[in-house]
């Protein structure tokens, strides 16, 4: 996998409800470190992000978090990781994120994954970038983000080609075998269905 050096990962501060979206932080986590795929990342010690934090670290990766300091006390920023940036806004966190990385991961998260995730793909769309968006429906938790693209089109609000600029993967051993595909075909391939 040559092409992705730094993998950057949209997920909750919160560990969710259900016991495979953490274990699926956990096993991103550690093939990012096995792999020696750099880590970029929120910055939080806490819920799904600290569980992938903590798994690469203990797999001997390398981990960037990038932090607004205005939540590092609610998210908890994470002192033990390789490298924690604190920036001054959200927009700083985001731009930050999305320089330093090759490619996007979306885990279940909350309204700050929804937005990354919603605006990744709309930069992509507007031709900002060209780099892999894959989101990871671990137990179904994206159906309904499929289903919402879907009507978005069906309603004449984006065309079919839309789909095009992300991939959904029901696990993170498809999340690897994307990324290991040449960028066109890796980003360009239509949603799987669960």
């Amino acid at each position: 996998m040559p092409l992705i050096k730094s993998l950057c990962v949209y997920c909750g501060s919160a560990r969710g409800r259900e016991p495979g979206y953490v274990a699926a932080a956990r096993e991103l986590g550690r093939e990012l470190g096995r792999r020696r795929i750099r880590l970029i990342y929120g910055g939080a010690r806490i819920g799904m992000m600290g569980e992938v934090a903590d798994a690469t670290l203990g797999a001997g990766g390398e981990v960037i978090g990038i932090i607004p300091g205005h939540l590092q006390d609610t998210e908890v920023g994470h002192a033990g990781i390789t490298e924690l940036k604190v920036v001054e806004s959200m927009h700083t966190r985001k731009k930050l994120m999305f320089d330093m990385s090759d490619a996007f991961a979306v885990l279940p998260g909350g309204f700050g994954t929804l937005d990354e995730l919603f605006e990744i793909i709309t930069w992509r769309m507007l031709k900002l970038h060209d780099k892999p968006i894959v989101v990871v429906n671990i137990d179904g938790y994206w159906n309904g983000f499929e289903e919402l693209v879907d009507r978005v089109i069906d309603q004449g609000f984006a065309r079919e080609a839309s789909r095009q600029h992300f991939s959904v993967v029901n696990s993170i051993g498809r999340l690897f075998d994307l990324l290991a595909e040449p960028a066109d075909s890796a980003v360009v391939e239509h949603p799987e269905r669960i």
